[in-house]
């Protein structure tokens, strides 16, 4: 059994293809019967392996030169859903650990910084970033990073971070292999390859917990739901503690940063204009990458009609932006900020849980039939099990007074549209949505545009967020991404990373090159980081980057049996 099989876990008749300079040699892998499991907590043994589905074995993936090595094991986990684990290039001579001290942008920015590094005793170097301001101009690196020393171990590294620290400097270890510039790696790599005319299986979300506070690890969403295989979902608020706007994601622990459509059901609004991935039957056929609004109104039986600003979340806080209304500092999207709003009228349904969030405010309770059977002066309490609470804040409190009356009766449409055709998106008790960002792949065309989709190196109200671009956009961390084949299959990646010597992982260029590398002609990046995870058959594939292990996220696809 091969290395990475054995990390894997990959079991009977799983079949390695190692790609070398153009070259292909293949193996096939076994173990006896009697070293083979008989699945786990209640699951079938997986069954053996067939041929790599076409889209996988496409071509050699774009990452480093040509002539890297490259090794896929393969294993049908059901008829029309396989599992390729990728294995690719290797350690770079040329890579070490090293120190950061600071980011800039401007002379006078890297000046300060590396002023303060010579007083600790130390000689700064300058590193430029892997690409341009996405505004322009394209002839220059968006910024520099301030480091000190280069280190052949991690150790070493933590060692003059300690001493920096201590001296009063920030200081963090990175390595350069995923600074995004040229690397041979190494990169691991998990696919699941969904054939939705074969799958006789449902391919849907799941929202972590079945509500939306709290987060579950994708293993454990996959286990509850009895899933063959599932992948992370979309971006989320990890709970901080923040109750107001700013350059954080503030909100309620497992807030959906973007759109949710769980069983046919409109559980977050969109992060407006931003792609999402749409599964509108359960084998999975007709799935589409779109760019997506969502609009909701409120209908008073007097014909007056409100825009309903938020579902399922804190008034007032509107995670990656994006939003309507008047939102501040502005409405289009801008990742890893919570934008604001003091006239907003949010409505909570179960799928919220039990109970509401709280504050001040004007809240409404209508029952499954939008009767209006309570009203209260602030916002919170118990969301009716088959109702809605709407809760208003600031201009929103007097609509409701004036036209939510206990007895009166209030009708909520909600619509889904296609933000580049205006079409309206069908939702059917098996659609699903999931939120991600950027758009990576349009009609076989790289469609990346950071600056649409949120990651603008432009400061807000203060907060320098080149930083954020050049660390989350330029560099390399794991990823998570999905997409669509020309035949209509449908493509999950997983890419480990932060993870030197097992995995460099993917710039998002490059992320968007591996997916059209993958057969996808459309594709949508999901929630990274230490969010990304992929199980297949009750066991988590590759290296969780967290040092706590699998990080609990907001909502997966999960491939369940039936």
């Amino acid at each position: 059994m091969s290395n990475r099989m054995a990390r894997r876990g990959l079991i009977g008749g799983a079949i390695t293809v190692a790609l070398v300079a153009g070259t292909m040699a293949t193996s096939v892998a076994t173990q006896s019967e009697k070293e083979r499991p008989s699945g786990s907590a209640g699951q079938p043994a997986r069954p053996a392996a067939r041929p790599v589905a076409a889209a996988a074995a496409a071509a050699r993936l774009p990452l480093g030169p040509a002539s890297l090595p490259e090794t896929r094991t393969t294993r049908q986990i059901a008829p029309g859903l396989t599992h390729v684990a990728i294995e690719r290039g290797e350690v770079s001579a040329d890579d070490f650990w090293t120190v950061t001290a600071g980011f800039g942008r401007t002379e006078a920015q890297l000046a300060e910084v590396e002023a303060g590094v010579r007083a600790a005793g130390y000689t700064p170097r300058r590193d430029r970033t892997a690409g341009p301001d996405p505004r322009g101009p394209l002839d220059k690196p968006l910024g520099w990073s301030v480091r000190v020393g280069r280190y052949a171990t991690q150790d070493a590294a933590n060692q003059t971070k300690r001493d920096m620290t201590a001296r009063g400097l920030t200081a963090s270890v990175q390595h350069t292999s995923e600074d995004g510039h040229t690397t041979t790696g190494p990169w691991s790599l998990d696919v699941l390859i969904v054939d939705p005319t074969r799958f006789r299986g449902r391919l849907r979300s799941e929202v972590a917990n079945g509500i939306v506070p709290g987060r579950e690890t994708t293993s454990s969403m996959a286990k509850r739901t009895g899933a063959l295989a599932a992948v992370n979902g979309g971006f989320f608020v990890i709970g901080s503690g923040k109750t107001t706007p700013g350059n954080w994601l503030a909100g309620t622990d497992g807030d959906l940063g973007g759109i949710a459509v769980s069983d046919g059901d409109l559980v977050s609004e969109a992060v407006n204009d931003r792609p999402a991935l749409i599964v509108p039957t359960a084998s999975g056929k007709g799935t589409s990458v779109r760019r997506l609004r969502t609009k909701v109104t409120v209908r008073s039986a007097d014909g007056a009609t409100r825009l309903v600003t938020g579902l399922n979340r804190q008034s007032g806080l509107i995670v990656n932006c994006g939003g309507v209304g008047t939102a501040t500092p502005f409405s289009h999207p801008a990742q890893d900020y919570t934008c604001g709003n003091r006239n907003e009228l949010v409505a909570v349904t179960p799928k919220f849980g039990k109970v509401a969030p709280e504050g001040s405010g004007y809240q409404v309770t209508l029952d499954a039939a939008g009767e209006v059977t309570a009203v209260r002066a602030s916002r919170g309490g118990a969301v009716p099990a088959r109702g809605t609470l709407l809760q208003g804040t600031g201009s929103a409190v007097e609509w409701l007074r004036a036209h939510a009356r206990v007895g009166t009766r209030l009708t909520l449409n909600r619509a889904v549209t296609d933000a580049t055709t205006g079409a309206r998106v069908p939702l059917t008790s098996q659609t699903s949505v999931v939120n991600g960002a950027p758009l990576l792949l349009r009609d076989n065309r790289t469609a990346l545009d950071p600056v649409r989709d949120g990651w603008s190196p432009e400061a807000i109200q203060g907060a320098e967020r080149a930083s954020l671009y050049n660390a989350w956009y330029l560099r390399r961390n794991p990823r998570t991404a999905a997409g669509t084949t020309v035949d209509g299959r449908i493509v999950l990646l997983t890419a480990d990373g932060r993870r030197p010597g097992h995995s460099a992982g993917l710039t998002v260029p490059e992320t968007a090159a591996v997916m059209r590398a993958l057969g996808a002609v459309n594709a949508v990046n999901l929630d990274g980081g230490g969010s990304t995870a992929m199980i297949v058959g009750n066991r988590l594939q590759g290296r969780p980057s967290d040092a706590t292990g699998e990080r609990p996220d907001g909502d997966a696809l999960v491939l369940l049996p039936r």
